[in-house]
């Protein structure tokens, strides 16, 4: 009993040193500042070497201490398993008691678990195996996609601009709105600025575009020239052809696409662009849409002239009747009176009282002579009284006539008044009627001045090649609209499904 006492006093001092050792190592690790990850991956490498570990710091300090670093690569690399798996820990070689203790040299540990660098680069070999097959097939996925969605559309879109698609002839033209007033109008303010500008005929522009590119010109362009038949026929492809029983709006449909009209306003320039099956009818239907705008254009202006000419013609007429009514007046009263001319009328009157009393004073004085000798011949003083006196009556009757009323009740002198201010109010009438005529001129003059008419800078000619369908242009266009609307899908389904698994 001795000896066991003594041996086990002498080994509690060595076991207390090691524990002290073990602390002051433990301490050295706490300092190192090993983070999270390194103290767990420490711990498994303890856990598959076997050993009988307290903390993470004591399973770094083990392994150490065994010679093992458990930050090492190689290290690493063995905890993962031939198939990606982390391995299992083996379980603690601690002696749990009570036991049977095997007897030594009966527990030794394989050498089959102890990994070598050829099975560690089999391993890795394995791994970038995994990875490029996943690469692999995640290429393959995506080429499927981009064939399906991307290139075999784009393909199947050339093929039909190339092979189907039936060619079209555009004809171009060129013409602008111009006014027939002259650059040097009377024009006054903010309106004469604008003479000789796109700005004085935009508004007439704007407006003939509209009108070209409305149902009613598509409607009137069919009726005349049959537009629906000819983009009904069968030469036309199917995916251009329009339907036999199609309505106005598929109609108007295509004639929007294969009628283009543009405006500039800088220039004042209408630009268009026809579009048909064959050059001949291209060109037909550019020259029916030309006479349209030429219509439009003098049918904007036509109540504005109108109205100008309207007033003036108004004007004119009423003078003219008023006229007429003035002479009609004039000739009744002349019939009434029958009398011509007043003034001549009166101008006799007035001579013959004028002879008259030239008579009167001739026989006055050979009254007077006759009076003077001493035996006057009374006789002859008689007759010369006698004559005077026939004169002086007359003299009386035709001033009486002139200025008293006669059997009619009307005197001369009334009735020349009234056939002076008959003829005068004709003359007046007639005064106005050349005015009126004057002002109408004006009108017609000014009304001219707003004419608006059509001039054509590019005349429509047919052309002798195909101008659609641009194949090339429309298969790259094609392209890029699939590959946007691709890849517009594939980042919304990529991050929905981010959204998804976070």
């Amino acid at each position: 009993m001795a000896p066991d006492s003594s041996s086990a006093s002498a080994a509690a001092p060595a076991a207390a040193a090691n524990e002290t050792v073990g602390a002051t190592d433990i301490d050295t690790i706490r300092k190192e500042g090993l983070t999270g990850r390194q103290l767990r991956m420490a711990r498994r490498v303890a856990q598959k070497n076997g050993l009988a570990v307290t903390s993470d710091f004591d399973a770094v300090a083990q392994l150490r201490q065994r010679g093992i670093d458990p930050f090492q690569r190689n290290t690493i690399l063995e905890l993962v398993g031939p198939n990606g798996m982390p391995t299992a820990p083996t379980p603690n070689d601690d002696v749990q008691l009570p036991q049977t203790v095997p007897a030594p040299g009966t527990n030794l540990p394989s050498t089959e678990s102890i990994p070598t660098a050829e099975r560690r680069a089999g391993e890795i070999i394995a791994i970038q195996r995994d990875l490029a097959k996943r690469r692999r097939r995640r290429m393959a996925l995506l080429l499927t996609r981009l064939t399906a969605f991307v290139l075999l559309p784009t393909a199947l879109v050339g093929w039909y601009f190339m092979v189907m698609a039936t060619p079209m002839y555009a004809t171009n033209s060129e013409f602008v709105i111009q006014t027939a007033e002259p650059a040097g109008g009377s024009a006054g303010g903010l309106g004469g600025l604008f003479q000789g500008t796109s700005m004085a005929t935009q508004q007439d522009s704007i407006t003939v575009q509209s009108y070209l590119a409305s149902r009613a010109a598509m409607v009137r362009l069919d009726e005349d020239f049959g537009f629906k038949s000819h983009f009904g026929s069968d030469e036309i492809d199917a995916i251009q052809r329009l339907a036999d029983d199609a309505t106005n709006e598929d109609a108007f449909k295509i004639y929007n696409n294969k009628v283009k009209i543009s405006y500039d306003p800088t220039e004042g320039i209408l630009r268009m662009e026809v579009i048909a099956a064959n050059p001949a009818t291209s060109q037909q239907f550019s020259e029916a849409l030309i006479g349209y705008a030429e219509e439009q254009v003098d049918q904007l202006t036509q109540r504005l002239r109108e109205d100008q000419m309207s007033g003036a013609r108004a004007s004119y007429e009423a003078a003219e009747q008023r006229r007429a009514d003035a002479l009609e007046k004039w000739l009744t009263i002349q019939e009434s009176t029958e009398i011509l001319d007043p003034t001549s009328e009166t101008a006799s009157l007035v001579q013959q009282i004028s002879r008259l009393e030239q008579q009167r004073s001739e026989l006055q004085l050979t009254l007077q002579d006759r009076l003077g000798v001493r035996r006057p011949n009374e006789a002859q003083v008689e007759g010369l009284r006698n004559q005077i006196s026939n004169i002086e009556s007359l003299i009386s009757d035709i001033r009486s006539r002139m200025t008293s009323a006669s059997g009619t009740g009307v005197s001369l002198a009334s009735r020349n008044t009234e056939l002076r201010l008959a003829e005068e109010n004709y003359t007046f009438q007639t005064l106005l009627v050349q005015q009126a005529l004057t002002q109408m001129e004006s009108s017609q003059i000014e009304a001219n001045r707003q004419v608006r008419y059509l001039s054509l800078g590019v005349e429509p000619v047919a052309p002798d090649e195909a101008t659609y369908p641009r194949a090339f242009e429309n298969t790259i266009l094609a392209f890029l609209i699939f590959s946007g609307v691709y890849l517009m899908i594939s980042l919304t389904a990529s991050i929905l499904r981010e959204q998804v698994t976070s």
